[in-house]
């Protein structure tokens, strides 16, 4: 396995895939790290819908919102992994939310979403985050639950082409010693 930082430094949104399948065990290597995230109060608030069905993604893609990037990825990838959240159970302690920010799923599905992204790479799979997409729409082609969000949208495969690496803020200028300061 390729170092941590590499795998980092390496990971891309990619938007082609090969026509390659993804096999159980790769599929269960990436599951089994989502397993392992960490949650509010271990609260594993995260659902996920694999789709490996052509008309599933093709009813997926007509949720994409007009122009997005990602709408081919949807349905050439071979896989497509729905992330969906429990509401009212991250973030709440007695029945009550507790923090700030509310209802904390969102936080848990951004590391579960990293996780799968990181574990993809490090086995030399595939990924991009899309959430540009009818939330509501996707969740009845997939029949969601009540009480329940399709937050995110992961087509998983073999990349047909990897795109260079974006721009990055260098750390001084996102770091902040003490006390935040403005630059």
């Amino acid at each position: 396995m390729t170092d941590f930082m590499t795998i980092l430094q390496e990971r891309r949104s990619v938007r082609r895939y090969e026509e390659k399948d993804v096999s159980e065990d790769s599929l269960n290597t990436i599951l089994e790290s989502v397993r392992w995230a960490p949650s509010w109060a271990n609260t594993q608030c995260w659902e996920i819908v694999v789709v490996r069905d052509q008309s599933v993604k093709e009813d997926i893609q007509k949720t994409i919102a007009p122009k997005n990037p990602s709408t081919k990825a949807i349905v050439n990838a071979p896989v497509l992994l729905a992330l969906c959240g429990k509401l009212e159970s991250s973030g709440y302690y007695g029945g009550k939310v507790v923090t700030k920010f509310g209802d904390w799923f969102m936080f848990d599905l951004g590391i579960v979403a990293q996780t799968i992204s990181l574990s993809a790479q490090a086995i030399g799979l595939g990924t991009v985050m899309v959430g540009l997409f009818d939330h509501d729409s996707a969740a009845k082609v997939l029949n969601v639950p009540d009480k329940h969000e399709v937050v995110l949208l992961i087509p998983l495969g073999y990349p047909a082409k990897t795109p260079p690496a974006p721009k990055r803020r260098a750390v001084n200028e996102f770091t902040h010693l003490n006390r935040f300061n403005l630059k």
